[in-house]
């Protein structure tokens, strides 16, 4: 009992020691192996690394920390097949058996950074000399799937994974509830090989069986059920159950849809049932969203939602916004007011129909303008990356714009009376009708739109041609084509996956069929503002008008529109984040390019938040127009693309 009482007051001793001692700064540098996805391994896998500045520790906790990154890194050394490899950590110098090393960290001057040192000695690369498959048989399709061969380096992730491709292979053959264990592998005293050997367990195949829904309160099961492509009768397939599961979750009335599996146990034949277990979202939403930019000024509006408005997901919307208040690129209050309603599985399936009211008025620097538009659109999914949509929309709108006297021309000074001024403008009024036709590609395969996109890219062409009715007849034709790409710096193994990844956008687009002043001026296209280039004001890239006896130009838009951007984008902590960015945009009228692009760069911070980041950019001209801004602000929610 003493030696109890002796023993416990040594160790409370020593953990007062321990905890009272004063953080000993450290560096850690780890050796190059030569291989990027090791290296980024052996980087996650150190906690010398990851605590290094958050879990800051005493001289003697630096030295345990240490002896237990000698097992984690050596577990990083094996899972890629360096079964003999050999980790070594020193400290100042000194090993981490060196009886002196935790007296020389004592010694250390306050704040001096200890030097941690990893160096790795890989040793030989392990290969599979035999891989057998045991138990079940295996057909041709699901060896095809395993693809693991002799000869092939024994790396633990590649053998796990081909362990996991040969149950998903066996399942989809209608083996619910196959089994393939961890492999036993067993190893060459001699040579730097494996023998590994898989234990299939096939078991029974399965059929669908009944197909039931719980959780259904206000959304059709009928309607569920035509939308399903699934039947019962159909071999099992985990990958057809999963892809209903998403396009139940897709229609957005669940917040929810899980297939749970029934113990074998519980099957009293080969059927296997299929229950969708759902959760209804509230039927009805409010999001209120606002904006603001230094050339826009501040937007802010409010959408209510209706999220099955007939029992078969039909999804309504009402939206009403004010709209660039206190902008230098606007001159007064405008409103955006809209109502769209939506019909999924429109005649058939993954295609859905759209009817949409829009009324605007915006006050402009480029021209003023009031318009009511409506829609009609159908739109069908090919596939999982590819949309495609047509429509007819119907637009009635009043335009005011300051150079513009007779609705189709430009106003020029008369050479015999230089004094005289530009007449009043008036009002022109256009009725156009139009078919816009579109195509959309994203791969970018976010589980969550919300989300950043790290991988992938997104693209979009549409065409849409346009008359003209009644008293300013016209027919012509306006192409716009953009894509985004995005490349995450973890798959070159430089950095933790996304954490640091570079954004690239693109964009063109012509009118065709119309000169400069035949397009009515919205649809002429501009330049400036967060969509196109940053660092300048929104529409004053473009050519512009100069009325005599004014303070400044005002845009008048072009024919043609060409703009790029990159951009940078590293988290910060957990919340936070930064972007650089570079744009770059250029117009053109009457089918000439002007002088060249205009180029702007800026940055700003992020704030995450489970809705999205919070952005703010700072951005500044490379060169600044006669009447331009010094730098743009945009503040608004997602990113910029």
């Amino acid at each position: 009992m003493r030696f109890k009482v002796l023993f416990a007051a040594t160790v409370l001793f020593v953990a007062r020691v321990v905890l009272a001692a004063d953080p000993q700064p450290y560096s850690v540098q780890i050796a190059d192996t030569g291989n990027g996805a090791l290296n980024a391994a052996l980087h996650a896998s150190s906690q010398l690394q990851s605590l290094r500045t958050s879990a800051p520790v005493g001289p003697f906790a630096l030295i345990d920390r240490a002896q237990q990154d000698v097992g984690r890194l050596q577990t990083a050394l094996d899972s890629f097949g360096y079964y003999r490899g050999h980790v070594r950590i020193t400290v100042d110098g000194q090993g981490l058996d060196d009886p002196g090393l935790s007296g020389a960290l004592q010694a250390l001057p306050k704040g001096r950074s200890a030097k941690v040192e990893v160096r790795i000695d890989l040793g030989p690369l392990f290969h599979l000399r035999r891989v057998r498959i045991a138990g079940s048989a295996v057909d041709a399709a699901a060896l095809a799937a395993f693809d693991l061969n002799s000869a092939d380096p024994a790396v633990a992730a590649d053998v796990l994974a081909a362990g996991k491709r040969l149950l998903n292979a066996l399942q989809e053959q209608g083996h619910a509830y196959a089994r393939v264990p961890a492999p036993v592998a067993y190893e060459d005293a001699h040579a730097p090989v494996l023998d590994v050997t898989f234990t299939v367990h096939a078991g029974p195949i399965y059929r669908v069986g009944a197909i039931r829904f719980q959780g259904l309160h206000h959304v059709s099961e009928t309607f569920l059920r035509r939308r399903l492509r699934l039947r019962s009768g159909d071999l099992y397939s985990p990958s057809r159950i999963e892809r209903a599961r998403a396009a139940l979750l897709g229609l957005g009335v669940f917040s929810s849809v899980t297939v749970p599996t029934p113990p074998q146990s519980q099957l009293k034949d080969e059927h296997f049932p299929v229950v969708f277990v759902t959760l209804e979202r509230k039927p009805h939403t409010v999001n209120l969203n606002a904006t603001y930019s230094s050339d826009l000024g501040v937007s802010a509006g409010a959408t209510w939602t209706d999220r099955n408005l007939f029992g078969g997901a039909e999804q309504l919307s009402l939206n009403a916004s004010i709209i660039n208040l206190e902008g230098t690129a606007s001159n007064g209050l405008g409103y955006d007011l809209g109502a769209q309603l939506s019909k999924p599985d429109f005649l058939t399936s993954n295609q859905s129909l759209q009817f949409s009211l829009v009324a605007l008025k915006q006050q402009l620097q480029a021209y003023d303008q009031v318009a009511a538009t409506g829609g009609v659109t159908i739109s069908r999914q090919l596939s999982s990356v590819w949309n495609v949509s047509a429509g007819v929309a119907l637009e009635q709108e009043k335009i005011l714009q300051n150079e513009v006297v007779n609705c189709s021309a430009q106003w020029s000074p008369n050479p015999a009376d230089p004094t005289q001024g530009p007449p009043a403008a008036t009002p022109c009024y256009y009725t156009l009708l139009s078919v816009p036709l579109s195509a959309r590609y994203d791969s970018t395969d976010l589980a969550n739109p919300l989300d950043d996109p790290l991988h992938g890219m997104r693209a979009s062409l549409s065409v849409t041609p346009t008359e003209s009715l009644f008293g300013r007849r016209a027919s012509f034709l306006i192409v716009q084509a953009s894509a985004s790409a995005y490349f995450d710096l973890s798959e070159l193994g430089w950095t933790d996956s996304g954490r640091s990844v570079f954004a690239l956008r693109g964009l063109a687009a012509q009118a065709r069929g119309a000169g400069q002043f035949s397009l009515p001026p919205d649809l002429r296209f501009y330049a400036g503002g967060s969509a196109t280039v940053r660092g300048y004001a929104y529409q004053s890239i473009g050519p512009d008008f100069l009325p005599p006896d004014t303070a400044g130009k005002y845009p008048e838009g072009g024919t043609g529109l060409t703009a790029a951007t990159i951009e940078y984008r590293q988290r910060i902590l957990k919340h936070f984040g930064l972007a650089m960015f570079v744009d770059a945009g250029e117009v053109s009228a009457k089918g000439q390019p002007l002088s060249g692009f205009s180029v702007g760069y800026g940055l700003g911070p992020r704030y995450y938040t489970p809705i999205g980041p919070i952005r703010l950019d700072v951005a500044l001209p490379a060169k600044r127009l006669p009447h331009g801004d010094a730098l743009e602000v945009y503040i608004g929610l997602g990113q910029a693309f």
